[in-house]
């Protein structure tokens, strides 16, 4: 079984396994948040593009970017089947220099908590400001402290069927305010009568609040909110995931 291949199925059971509930509720975040669907919408690590399709079901212009290929291919498929335009990118959110400006920028599913440091979340909120119009807005969620030091540490999920099974094993991680996932699928192989194994590790870094704030006004942003429960509360010392609206 070649990388390639390890990777597509990683990103199609990725797909499935991911609560669809969810979805639901970044989609009402961002009709609440952006009530004029005239603009243009970058999604930023759309993934395999659920959130994207549904967004442009609700009737926004909306174009996704992924660093991966196998992701996108997902998403292109989502987007067919559903019958909806969802213009789809290969790209980086660290360097957006090819692409143009939009009305608004939303990048969820803690995907900035995947990159390596402060320093690298900064520049990635640097790169949507530049390609953010004067006065659009910029939506994302981030897990906090209190998740990766608290939640995190200890968590297991299991899920099995007759021709797969999935583990999922949570750790603290080795830096501050970070946690590694251990995930281990196991596929049925008709051929060989037996299960194939593919695991892969994924580490998550999230930082202070404060942090957060001094990153996004470094990058340009002067008008920052942050929330809990999709928006719908004030955040507090168990809250789980931030969720920012930011403007120039």
């Amino acid at each position: 079984m070649g990388k390639r291949m390890i990777y597509q199925t990683f990103a199609e059971l990725y797909d499935e396994l991911f609560d669809p509930a969810m979805y639901d509720q970044w989609l009402d975040f961002v009709r609440r948040e952006l009530p004029d669907q005239s603009g243009e919408v970058l999604e930023l690590a759309c993934g395999t593009g659920r959130l994207g399709v549904m967004l442009a079901g609700a009737g926004y212009h909306v174009t996704g970017l992924d660093l991966s290929d196998n992701m996108l291919a997902l998403a292109e498929q989502h987007a067919e089947e559903a019958g909806v335009a969802l213009p789809l990118l290969e790209g980086n959110m660290l360097d957006l220099s090819a692409i143009g400006t939009f009305s608004a920028v939303t990048c969820f599913a803690d995907s900035f908590c995947y990159l390596t440091d402060i320093d690298q979340v900064q520049q990635a909120f640097t790169q949507v400001a530049a390609h953010l119009t004067a006065d659009g807005k910029f939506l994302f969620d981030v897990i906090t402290p209190y998740q990766t030091d608290e939640v995190y540490p200890g968590y297991m999920y299991n899920y099995r069927d007759e021709e797969r099974a999935f583990m999922w094993t949570s750790y603290a991680g080795e830096t501050w305010h970070s946690a590694e996932h251990d995930l281990t699928f196991f596929i049925w192989n008709a051929d060989k009568q037996a299960f194939d194994e593919v695991s892969e590790l994924h580490q998550e870094r999230t930082y202070e609040l404060d942090q957060y704030r001094q990153a996004l006004q470094a990058a340009g942003f002067s008008h920052v909110k942050v929330t809990a429960d999709f928006g719908q509360a004030e955040p507090d010392v168990h809250t789980t995931r931030w969720f920012f609206e930011c403007e120039k």
